[in-house]
């Protein structure tokens, strides 16, 4: 399981230049007027994580996979797009299919590279496409309470339920508050999240900034930071300019690269972990000579439930998962010395798989 995140924003705020530096590809057409992504572009890309490295290397494992995280480069959005304004209908029908949003804002000053409203304010970007979405989300909540009508005086359980969460989304947004600040109850998170709104998706805030900006943020990124934090959201500053160069380098070259520019990693990295935890992720591990893999599962997901990540016959037919904490594993040396060690658990159904847990699951076939 890995999890899709849309790259959004106005046009011009440098989208396409970071799907390119995240992909490593060309695939999506960078260039300096609105909407040059027409289709929206996905690709997939390998998690870093060190851990892995560090596992395979004590397994002395022939291959090694990570986990994998897509992107979705969406269409450049405008002031109207709820009303259909430039690509606005195709941007609100692909957003909807991303468990979170990536939303781009342009934190940099660039006479060449024209603003569709004529200036630099990202704060005034974010509340743009902020509203966009909620208006969008009015729109479709009047129409699906309009046609559920009869359902609901029917007594339809589910369509009562429907119209329940619908209600409170609504009282919500037209307090001019996103859907993702609407309190909703464990057992009416399924329900929620069927309604697909586009303001429930969870949002990181990207900072696009200059190259010579990448270390330390501006004036801008400092002012979107604010707004992220008022809004309980999280933000990344990155210049999409330097990943894109870096992901034409080489390893070794590519260090170097980010050793001159003051920079301890790849902004591709905290983009991840940011998106890990914008979506409470987690990832465990499987470990042995032939490879060593990770895999991505929610925060609090029960043993079967990961081992379902795997193949749904392991879910099914789930009897106990060896666990080995990733501490332990490495101190010790691997399985067998952590098994000797003691440090191998037998776990059952009830056990919460952790972050960074080495498992292997007994099934019934």
């Amino acid at each position: 399981m890995g999890f899709k995140m849309g790259i959004v924003g106005l046009p011009n705020v440098g989208k396409s230049t970071l799907f390119n530096a995240l992909t490593k590809t060309a695939a999506a057409q960078a260039a300096n007027f609105p909407f040059c992504t027409i289709e929206p572009n996905v690709g997939e890309v390998a998690v870093p994580d060190d851990r892995l490295d560090t596992l395979a290397a004590i397994a002395s494992s022939k291959s090694i996979i990570p986990t994998r995280m897509t992107f979705v480069d969406i269409a450049g959005l405008v002031k109207g797009a709820s009303k259909g304004e430039g690509l606005g209908n195709q941007f609100l029908a692909n957003i909807r299919e991303v468990d979170a949003i990536a939303h781009v804002l342009r934190c940099f000053e660039d006479g060449d590279v024209t603003h569709v409203e004529g200036r630099v304010d990202p704060v005034a970007d974010a509340e743009t496409i902020e509203t966009e979405l909620m208006l969008a989300d009015i729109e479709s909540i009047e129409k699906r309470l309009q046609n559920i009508v009869r359902k609901v005086r029917g007594g339809d359980k589910e369509a009562v339920q429907q119209e329940r969460l619908m209600r409170a989304a609504l009282a919500a947004l037209e307090e001019g508050k996103p859907a993702r600040l609407v309190e909703v109850d464990a057992e009416d998170r399924k329900a929620w999240t069927m309604l697909q709104l586009l303001t429930s998706k969870p949002v990181l805030f990207v900072c696009n900034v200059g190259e010579a900006e990448a270390a330390s943020g501006n004036a801008h990124s400092e002012a979107v930071a604010a707004m992220a934090a008022s809004q309980g959201n999280a933000h990344v500053v990155i210049s999409a300019q330097i990943e894109e160069e870096i992901s034409q380098l080489e390893p070794d070259e590519a260090q170097m690269f980010l050793e001159e520019m003051g920079l301890a990693e790849a902004g591709l990295d905290r983009l991840i972990r940011a998106g890990y935890d914008l979506l409470h992720l987690e990832t465990y591990f499987t470990v042995g000579p032939k490879e060593a893999r990770a895999w991505t599962i929610k925060s609090g997901t029960s043993a079967p439930k990961a081992a379902g990540v795997i193949h749904g016959d392991f879910e099914k037919g789930f009897i106990r998962a060896e666990t080995i904490a990733y501490d332990d594993f490495v101190a010790l040396g691997g399985e067998q010395a952590a098994k000797d060690a003691g440090k191998m658990r037998a776990e059952g159904k009830a056990y919460t798989v952790k972050d960074g847990d080495v498992l292997h699951f007994l099934f019934n076939t």
